[in-house]
C-alpha cells in the first residue's frame, strides 16, 4: 500500500468515526438565549471526540493495514478460485 492511499483510507475511516463518535454526550441547552438554536449542543466537547476518532481510527488502519500486508483477506485470490 502506498503513502497516498494509506492516508486515503485513514481519512475515510476518520471521517466515518467522527460521524458516529459526535451524537455522544450531546446534552440541549434547556433555556436557550433569543436567537440560539435549541438543538444545539451545551457543551459540544469536540476536542474530546477529535482525540476520542483520531485514536479508534488509528486502531482501525492498523488492523486494515496488517490484514491487507499479511494478504489474510485476498479478493484476487478469491475471483481466481471462482
Amino acid at each position: 500500500m502506498g503513502i497516498t492511499t494509506g492516508i486515503a483510507v485513514y481519512l475515510v475511516i476518520w471521517w466515518t468515526i467522527l460521524f458516529a463518535v459526535l451524537p455522544i454526550g450531546v446534552h440541549r441547552v434547556d433555556n436557550p438565549l433569543p436567537g440560539h438554536d435549541r438543538g444545539a449542543p451545551e457543551k459540544p466537547l469536540l476536542l474530546k471526540k477529535v482525540i476520542i476518532t483520531s485514536l479508534v481510527a488509528a486502531a482501525i488502519w492498523l488492523a486494515f493495514f496488517a490484514v491487507y500486508e499479511l494478504d489474510l483477506l485476498s479478493f484476487r485470490r478469491w475471483a481466481d478460485s471462482l
